[in-house]
């Protein structure tokens, strides 16, 4: 059997293939709630044959979203919408389901990438006063967020851990915590973004303690049995900033502290990072991380191509991959990729019909 294709399991959770489906965001919410869109995305999605499906960064607090499209999970009408699409989704679908928990810090009051992306000002229609680890802007002519008091830190710890609580009355497979591309737990971790000089500054244990700390509440809100995994950026991509060593303390602490598993990406948090894209560009960082952990890691980041995932697999740079836009242009990739590596892969009895007669084994049906 192809490596890609071969059972994992993350904590208590067994998945099918090492296929992740990423989580994206859509930016198509309103005030928080998923809408239409979340369930034709999620849903056909969740027919691509991957092993498990993320739903995308989904804020704890209403300023923590990156725009004003993004989703939400703080109130119950967010998680009645939430609840809505995934009644949906699981209709027909049996893939385990997991979510993103995020805040994005000082790079959140943004308009819709097709808006162009750019800040939105405090008190402009959209925009709201950013939050941060410190009072640095991420670009410099963009409005200074707050930096977090102690008595902000406790709230977003909260909103992480009652974000949880929601994401297990809906039934939510696992929970990943997004300490990753910039967003305010990666904006504690870097020195570049992170100046304090309180317990919560300073040395990296210090830099760590705040994102720990999420962890932890996150860890002790969710179900026991179920898994609990972090996506953080292996390096900041600038000198001086966050990088491949400190990622790998950082993980070693979330390991011990119970993690199911660690998804590895990179760069986000500076403007002046000089990231080197190219296929793989993000699988040393993966591979680094997973020569000094024992639980699973995920690679990420322009991986298009069936053998390319297999070869990542086979010769154990990680243990999962993940799939973004690749599975946005393709979102029967795993099918294709199946085909490719002499696999088989589950899909729905609605779709057995469309089986190519060079690939008689390739299906198994619900």
């Amino acid at each position: 059997m192809a490596k890609l294709f071969e059972p994992i399991a993350l904590g208590d959770l067994a998945l099918a293939n090492r296929i992740v489906i990423a989580p994206m965001c859509q930016y198509s919410a309103e005030a928080g709630r998923m809408t239409d869109w979340h369930a034709i995305h999620l849903g056909q999605l969740a027919q691509s044959g991957a092993a498990i499906l993320t739903i995308e960064a989904t804020a704890v607090t209403p300023e923590g979203r990156i725009s004003y499209g993004d989703v939400g999970l703080w109130d119950d009408a967010t998680e009645a919408a939430m609840g809505k699409v995934l009644e949906s989704v699981r209709r027909w679908s049996d893939m385990p389901i997991a979510i993103q928990l995020a805040h994005a810090g000082r790079k959140a009051s943004t308009a819709k990438p097709w808006e162009g992306g750019a800040q939105i000002a405090p008190g402009a229609v959209n925009g709201w006063q950013t939050l941060s680890a410190s009072d640095l802007p991420f670009e410099g002519s963009e409005n200074p967020p707050v930096a977090l008091d102690s008595a902000g830190l406790a709230r977003i710890r909260t909103a992480f851990a009652e974000a949880a609580h929601r994401a297990a009355r809906l039934g939510i497979d696992a929970v990943q915590i997004h300490a990753a591309h910039g967003y305010l737990l990666h904006q504690f971790l870097s020195p570049l973004s992170n100046t304090r000089t309180d317990e919560y500054g300073g040395s990296l244990e210090n830099r760590m303690l705040f994102p720990l700390e999420v962890f932890d509440a996150v860890r002790a809100a969710f179900p026991a049995g179920k898994p609990v995994t972090v996506r953080l950026s292996g390096t900041d991509w600038v000198e001086g900033g966050w990088d491949i060593a400190q990622t790998i303390a950082f993980c070693k602490a979330l390991e011990a502290r119970g993690a199911s598993a660690i998804h590895v990406s990179s760069g986000g948090l500076d403007p002046r990072q000089q990231i080197p894209v190219g296929p793989n560009y993000q699988v040393p960082l993966a591979r680094a991380v997973k020569d000094a952990v024992s639980i699973p890691v995920i690679a990420v980041g322009l991986i298009t191509e069936p053998e390319q995932a297999e070869a990542i697999i086979a010769t154990g740079d990680a243990d999962m991959i993940a799939l973004a836009r690749t599975v946005l242009y393709d979102p029967r990739w795993p099918w294709h990729a199946a085909a490719a590596l002499g696999a088989r892969v589950k899909v729905a009895p609605q779709f057995l019909r469309s089986q190519p007669h060079t690939f008689k084994d390739l299906f198994v049906s619900n």
